[in-house]
């Protein structure tokens, strides 16, 4: 038994207590109590360690440390213990993103040695829905990508990531990791798009993180040459009607502040904003 304030790296047989951590916030946490629900603790299978902050004994805080770095229900001391572990241990993520508030805290003390980073992204709403919406039809070519259609949704996920992220996933390893990981969204039925009359991507979106409780959209593109026609709040509508009937009860998305196009689509199809996330790119 802990009975002191001290951070650890959390084992399997942890996996009860480090649940009902990420249980306590299942929508901010729903990306990584998705991935823990599936792996369970085990750094091979989870992509990463998880740690764990103790006050007289008792799991109080989390923080994942993966390809992300994560703080999960984390307090001021948990942060401070976070961020010399990471200190030690040295950067081997691409990004830190979790509520801004923990996530600013964390930076803060990590970047003298870690900094600078490419990009901060300081204030990224997070937004929710449990209904569908009554003024937006769903669009009724919005729909599930095939297995044997991974050379069609392909491109655009690549020209989605690139231009959210600022740099090309096929970087590295030739994409090999992204391709595994779009396929498996494909695979597991949370991949969808509207394609035109010539089979080309119009529309895209992914459910990428799923638990009971709460499910995360990521992945929203809409083709260049068709933004400003109206295309992102009904094809919205189509992802939540999906996400609301086979998922989820709750369903999540975060947003970068300066989309303003983005923003009035979701808020259109009835999501509304109960917080912000924050995202350090390295």
């Amino acid at each position: 038994m802990l009975t002191q304030t001290t951070s650890r790296v959390l084992e399997p047989s942890d996996l009860e207590a480090a649940l009902a951590v990420l249980d306590r916030e299942p929508v901010t946490n729903a990306f990584v109590t998705s991935r823990v629900q599936v792996a369970g603790l085990d750094p091979w299978r989870l992509g990463g360690e998880m740690w764990g902050w103790y006050e007289d004994g008792m799991l109080t805080s989390l923080c994942y440390a993966g390809a992300n770095l994560v703080p999960i229900c984390a307090t001021p001391r948990a942060i401070r213990a976070f961020a010399d572990r990471a200190r030690r241990a040295g950067r081997r993520c691409s990004s830190i993103v979790g509520p801004a508030e923990a996530t600013a805290q964390l930076w803060r003390l990590l970047e003298p040695s870690w900094g600078p980073a490419r990009e901060v992204r300081a204030h990224q709403p997070l937004m929710v829905a449990d209904r569908m919406p009554t003024e937006i039809a769903p669009d009724p070519y919005v729909r599930r990508i095939r297995k044997d259609e991974m050379e069609t949704i392909m491109p655009a996920c690549v020209a989605m990531f690139t231009e959210e992220v600022g740099v090309s996933p096929l970087a590295g390893d030739g994409g090999l990791l992204y391709q595994a990981r779009v396929a498996e969204l494909v695979g597991s039925g949370r991949s969808f798009a509207r394609l035109d009359e010539y089979g080309k991507v119009v529309f895209k979106a992914e459910i990428g993180a799923a638990t009971p409780k709460a499910c995360q959209i990521q992945g929203v593109w809409v083709a260049p040459e068709y933004r400003g026609m109206g295309v992102a709040a009904p094809a919205m509508a189509s992802v939540l009607r999906y996400a609301l009937a086979d998922v989820a009860p709750v369903v999540s998305l975060y947003v970068n502040d300066f989309n303003t196009p983005a923003r009035r689509a979701y808020l259109r199809v009835g999501f509304q904003e109960i917080g912000a996330f924050m995202s350090v790119l390295f």
